[in-house]
């Protein structure tokens, strides 16, 4: 057996190469930043080239420390879900830009399908809401708008950026595993292929789509030529479900949390389909030989690229490692609470057209207390969405997080404060691309299954509430009332 697992972690900010070792420890890391663009108001998009050649440098930089691509046992790729790639076949190059996961151009297109009323439809097939969050309206928008796309006829290809990443890996094999497939909102949450009344509906063409297939098996192997030998590509994930996989979330009742650029709670419910009446999202976590098992999912847009708007465009912090520090300096939010709606608000609530909002500003209010809200908004969110899974039936135990900001101290605390759980974190947060490799060690036969491969996680560290309920319900209505305001500033 060989020594190593390689994971590509593909982020919104970053692209990532990963080694591990079997037992779940960190051999090697390669990153490279990814460029943001934003092209107008509520428009994100990143370069397609950009992503490959980042994540190529980035892998043969790992295949070299391990000491080549024959010590290497297998791949799992694991990436930011939703956004849409398309490119032509006959070239293996994009057609346009990547549409992020974060993009909000088809909120209009949205709106009227909702207006027409289509969403009780795919909220029943795909346990999605209408959203611009979902991939199938970007697709739609492409197709519109990009005159390449309709020129390439039969040779476009659509997909995800984990689909982008094994096409270019082999050479034109073009599939997507369940759980990605399951974000596109053009699969039934039972259905083994793509859905022909969601391709209808938004008008994307079947052809150009890929298979659809499980989140761990032998799917192929990369081109010798990059790497020097070939190496099976073993597990393919959404970042989510791979944390949910990396945090040993499997069975119904565990909860999980990525603080990241976003922030993204799943419950397990196990193979039952979730069926929300809160505006939670259901979502495959993964498919093992055509089995499927299911979570509930809370998607909150904005939590770590709040630090970074307060960082890159407001200059308030240097380095996001400033911000505990900040918070910690003041013995409350002095009154401030945010609203981190900078690209809309995300579950329960659904609203692309809400921005964000500063309330409480006053002649004391100093920046410790504008940073100190900003962390907050991370347990208010969570809380909205607490509440919701328990509306479904849902409640939390406990819950695990992970993801970069879940390093910060005061934020772990404060979750544990505001949320009134344990909240429990692993000794290394990068749960996600953990996730990744223990399903290309299942997709390779070293494991035997998802629980036999948690012999790969870690320790934890766990956080116990220390909040009085006054001072609890204190935070919760200044939030509350901000929320409701906007909410009906906009109705």
């Amino acid at each position: 057996m060989s020594d190593f697992l390689l994971v590509l972690d593909e982020g919104t900010t970053s692209t990532r190469a990963i080694l591990y070792g079997h037992d779940g420890t960190v051999r090697g890391t390669a990153q490279r930043e990814l460029t943001q663009y934003y092209p107008a108001p509520g428009l994100v998009e990143h370069d397609a080239d950009e992503i490959w050649a980042h994540t190529l440098a980035c892998a043969r930089t790992m295949v070299e420390q391990a000491g080549g691509a024959t010590r290497i046992a297998a791949i799992g790729i694991t990436n930011q879900r939703e956004t849409v790639l398309a490119w032509d076949r006959r070239r293996g190059a994009p057609l346009g830009p990547a549409v992020v996961w974060q993009d909000r151009r088809t909120a209009d297109a949205c709106e009227a399908m909702r207006d027409a009323g289509h969403e009780a439809m795919v909220a029943r097939k795909t346990g999605l809401v209408l959203d611009p969050y979902f991939s199938a309206t970007k697709m739609r928008w492409m197709l519109d708008h990009c005159p390449a796309l309709r020129e390439a006829g039969d040779a476009l290809a659509f997909g995800t950026v984990e689909s982008w990443l094994v096409w270019k890996l082999t050479g034109g094999l073009h599939i997507s595993d369940a759980s990605n497939a399951s974000r596109t909102m053009l699969m039934a949450l039972d259905g083994t292929d793509w859905d022909d009344d969601l391709l209808a509906l938004h008008g994307v063409p079947r052809a150009a789509l890929p298979e659809i297939v499980d989140t761990a098996g032998q799917f192929g192997h990369t081109a010798p030529e990059l790497f020097g030998a070939p190496i099976p590509i073993c597990g393919l994930a959404g970042d989510q479900q791979a944390a949910t996989i990396g945090q040993q979330c499997l069975m119904p009742g565990q909860v999980k949390a990525t603080l990241g650029t976003g922030a993204f709670v799943l419950g397990c419910t196990g193979q039952s389909i979730p069926r929300s009446h809160h505006r939670l999202l259901g979502t495959v976590v993964a498919q093992i030989g055509g089995k499927r098992s299911y979570a509930l999912e809370g998607s909150v847009f904005v939590a770590g690229s709040l630090v970074k708007w307060l960082r890159d465009q407001l200059c308030m912090v240097m380095a996001a490692s400033e911000t505990e520090t900040l918070a910690r300096s003041v013995a409350d939010n002095g009154g401030v609470c945010i609203l981190p709606a900078l690209s809309g608000l995300g579950a329960p609530h659904w609203r692309a057209d809400i921005r964000g909002h500063i309330a409480g500003l006053s002649h004391n209010t100093g920046r410790a207390h504008i940073v100190r809200a900003a962390l907050e908004t991370i347990s208010h969110q969570m809380h909205d969405l607490q509440t919701a899974f328990a509306a479904d039936g849902a409640a939390w135990r406990d819950l695990r997080i992970d993801g970069g900001m879940s390093a910060n101290n005061w934020i772990a605390q404060d979750l544990a404060n505001i949320l009134d759980l344990s909240v429990e974190r692993p000794i290394s947060v990068e749960t996600t691309a953990l996730g990744a490799a223990m399903l290309a060690g299942v997709g390779c036969g070293l494991y035997a299954g998802l629980a036999e491969a948690g012999a790969m996680r870690q320790g934890t560290e766990t956080f116990q509430p220390a909040m009085g309920e006054d001072e609890r319900s204190a935070r919760l209505s200044l939030w509350h009332q901000l929320l409701a305001g906007e909410l009906a500033r906009h109705a």
